[in-house]
């Protein structure tokens, strides 16, 4: 069984994930007149459910164009009681460490898992459980906001195993975790 931890997400050159208002509205500043989808297809098609934290969640919730995904997500959240009614049959409301999360998530019959959300990769990564990253770089500088990473109490070794241009302004670059 191929177990995997997978992020995909997008930052700004000066490595920032959201705004300092936690906005997104950044991400479509790239013309895409084609609307491609930045290989994301590609890329769901190898994973079995989706963890997320509650912010995101609640932002996916408030999408216009309605629930995004056809997996199981599973929402890491200390402060959410349950999941609000409209969203019961898609998201479930996980706890615990990372390493317990994982645990339950396996026992359902997800073994590869695409992590999403700042705190929620950012927890992943202190816990040394990201197998792969794949960032797709746009091309603005935001100052200040949500970075993608934060102080780890080590050093984690990854590899460049690809990288693609996008809509000739896109840079998605694809690491995988070294481990000894």
């Amino acid at each position: 069984m191929n177990k995997r931890n997978s992020v995909f997400l997008a930052t700004s050159l000066d490595g920032y994930i959201a705004d300092k208002n936690g906005g997104i509205d950044w991400l479509e500043s790239t013309p895409n007149p084609n609307k491609s989808d930045l290989g994301f297809n590609k890329f769901i098609e190898q994973i079995d459910a989706l963890v997320m934290g509650r912010n995101t969640f609640e932002t996916v919730c408030g999408f216009d164009f309605g629930w995004p995904y056809k997996i199981p997500v599973f929402v890491l959240s200390n402060s959410l009681k349950e999941i609000p009614k409209d969203y019961q049959d898609k998201a479930y409301l996980v706890k615990g460490t990372m390493q317990k999360v994982i645990e339950q998530i396996h026992q359902k019959g997800h073994y590869r898992l695409y992590i999403d959300g700042g705190a929620t990769v950012q927890s992943f990564l202190k816990e040394d459980l990201i197998d792969d990253l794949t960032i797709t770089t746009i091309p603005i500088v935001l100052g200040d906001g949500i970075p993608l990473f934060t102080v780890l109490n080590r050093k984690l070794d990854f590899e460049l195993v690809s990288y693609e241009v996008y809509i000739n302004q896109l840079v998605q670059s694809r690491y995988c975790r070294k481990r000894e």
